[in-house]
């Protein structure tokens, strides 16, 4: 099943939500200051292309000093506004029986959006 959800979502935009992530995060490396954010943009697109059977779990560094600040950093800068979107697309995919499925991997993308510093994805 989750295979077929991986196909779905793929052709039903992952792909360009993940490229999207991938090229600001190209981007936010070209700059030293912008490595973590760039490096945590490219995680979630990988996260991004094929979410099913992936879950977001606190890492070990989930509660450390620098995770929390580039967390509030991330917020800030604009973690809220791609949370935002992340819920909407959620909740628009939930309107249907067969969109639930994709609004769940919206919701779960949402929390990987908001605070993505000392988080893994298994």
């Amino acid at each position: 099943m989750k295979f077929i959800g991986n196909i779905l979502w793929f052709i039903l935009g992952g792909f360009l939500v993940a490229l999207y992530y991938w090229l600001v995060g190209v981007l936010f490396c070209i700059t030293i200051i912008g490595i973590p954010f760039g490096l945590q943009l490219i995680k979630i697109g990988t996260f991004a292309l094929w979410p099913f059977g992936h879950d977001v779990k606190s890492g070990p560094n989930d509660t450390g000093c620098l995770s929390i600040l580039m967390n509030v950093i991330w917020i800030l800068v604009g973690g809220i506004e791609i949370t935002m979107l992340h819920l909407s697309f959620g909740v628009f995919c939930c309107l249907t029986i067969i969109g639930i499925p994709f609004g769940i991997q919206h919701f779960k993308m949402a929390l990987l959006a908001l605070v993505p510093f000392g988080k893994t994805i298994s």
